[in-house]
This record gives structure tokens, C-alpha cells and sequence, in this order.
């Protein structure tokens, strides 16, 4: 059994597979003043809350866009695990081609995920992650990591308009009763979450034509649940896509 986490810029996904078995995922908040001691307490706490034991683990592995974080945390589960954990970064084998001008460059949470589609899905596809970025890339029939776009966030757009306006109020993300707003806040609604779906529905057609192929498409993170049913694609919503690339890795590298 093996401890996962992936730190992103909002939330730290934390899971623990168990062979073939996912057997949670959660997520707590990145903070960049919390200290080693702080995020082991964390961790231990989640795992105590679905029973199982330290000594059940037989390892970690860390995938993460953070840097200042990286290795408070990956100090911290060595702390409750009492063994190295393996961090992703140059040098892990992901069995993973990646054609980028810099393949240094692409976050290791779009490799994660890049490397459980190559091996569970079929190809070409592309991989939506919804998190303080909304991420698109594309995986190639022959496994090659070919690129994407990163487009600001759901939330980043909606703070933004927020911030930027001296009279429109927070929203909470979620679909207005109709499409065609009746007061401000169902206006701001629509346009932040209508308009969103409709980006992603956009985008994978260009994308498509550019290709030239059909894509199978792939959607995670925390707000994909909510809003990609509201795309008009077909689109397979799999939470769990970067605890099983994260194992895939793992075994990789033992």
C-alpha cells in the first residue's frame, strides 16, 4: 500500500492505493506557512479517519507544482512513513514521451495524468484537469505527450471579475436556474459557468481539427464534477486519474 499526493496550487490531493484499489481520495488546503510537523499531523489524520495504519505502508510518492512546498511535505511523510519518498521530477522513469520544446517545463500533475490515460484509455485523448488552472492536453495514438493549453480557472475568472468590478458581488460556482440570468448574481452565474463549459467545448473542436482525429477526452479535479456535464462532448469524468497515474509511476520506479 503506498501513500499518493499530488500538490497543486489550491488543494493537496492525498490517496492511498492498495494494489489495483484506490482506497480514498481527499483534499486539503496548500498552505505555504504550514510547517513539516503540521502537514504530518494532516496526513495522519486522514489516514486514521479511514483506518489504516503507518505500518501498512509499504511507500510515498509526491507529484507537485509548488516548489516552496515540495519538500516540507515530502519531509513530512517521510516523518510518518520512516522511509524515502520518490518525488516526480527529472530522472523518475514515466515511461512517457514527452514532445515538448522543453519537456522540463510541463507541470508533473499533467504528466500524472498523462501516463494513467496513456495506460487506461483509449487514444488519441485529451486530459481535462479542473483546478486553480483549467489544463487541456493531448496524448497521441502512439503515447507521445503532444502539448495543450492552460486556461485561467474557473475561480481565477470569477475572483477576477469580482476584483475588478466595483459592483458585482462573490458568486459560488454553480449553474443559475436559466441560461438567460434575471438578476446580477444568475448573470454572473451563467457567464462564469456556462461560459466555461462552452470553453472547453470550443477548445476540444479545435483541438480536434488540428489534429485531424477524434479525440477519446478524459475530464478531473476538484471542479470538473460540477460543470463538465454541462459540455456538450462526451466526456468521461474520472477522479481518481492522478492517484492511478502517481502508482503507475511508483511501480515504475521500484
Amino acid at each position: 500500500m503506498i501513500l499518493a499526493v499530488d500538490i497543486g496550487n489550491t488543494n493537496i490531493v492525498v490517496g492511498c492505493i492498495d494494489g489495483e484499489k484506490i482506497c480514498f481520495v481527499e483534499r486539503l488546503s496548500t498552505v505555504l506557512t504550514r510547517t513539516e510537523l503540521e502537514y504530518a499531523i494532516s496526513f495522519k489524520n486522514v489516514l486514521e479517519m479511514y483506518g489504516i495504519q503507518t505500518s501498512e505502508l509499504d511507500g510515498g510518492i509526491i507529484s507537485s507544482v509548488v516548489p516552496p512546498v515540495t519538500n516540507i511535505v515530502k519531509r513530512s511523510m517521510e516523518k510518518i512513513l520512516s522511509r524515502p519518498v520518490l518525488v516526480i521530477g527529472p530522472g523518475v522513469k514515466t515511461g512517457l514521451n514527452i514532445l515538448m520544446d522543453d519537456p522540463r517545463q510541463v507541470g508533473s500533475d499533467r504528466i500524472v495524468n498523462a501516463v494513467a490515460v496513456a495506460q487506461e484509455y483509449p487514444l488519441p485523448a485529451a486530459i481535462i484537469d479542473m483546478g486553480t488552472a483549467t489544463t487541456i492536453c493531448v496524448v497521441d495514438e502512439k503515447k507521445n505527450y503532444i502539448g495543450g493549453a492552460i486556461i485561467p480557472g474557473v475561480r481565477i475568472s470569477a475572483d477576477t471579475l469580482t476584483a475588478r468590478t466595483a459592483q458585482l458581488p462573490k458568486i459560488s460556482i454553480e449553474p443559475p436556474a436559466k441560461l438567460i440570468g434575471k438578476n446580477t448574481v444568475d448573470c454572473m452565474k451563467s457567464g462564469v459557468f456556462y461560459g466555461n463549459a462552452c470553453l472547453i467545448d470550443g477548445m476540444l473542436e479545435r483541438i480536434e481539427e488540428e489534429l485531424g482525429q477524434k479525440m477519446f477526452v478524459i475530464a478531473t479535479g476538484g471542479l470538473a464534477k460540477s460543470l463538465i456535464p454541462h459540455c456538450k462532448h462526451d466526456i468521461v469524468l474520472d477522479d481518481e486519474l492522478l492517484l492511478k497515474g502517481l502508482k503507475i509511476i511508483y511501480e515504475k520506479n521500484q
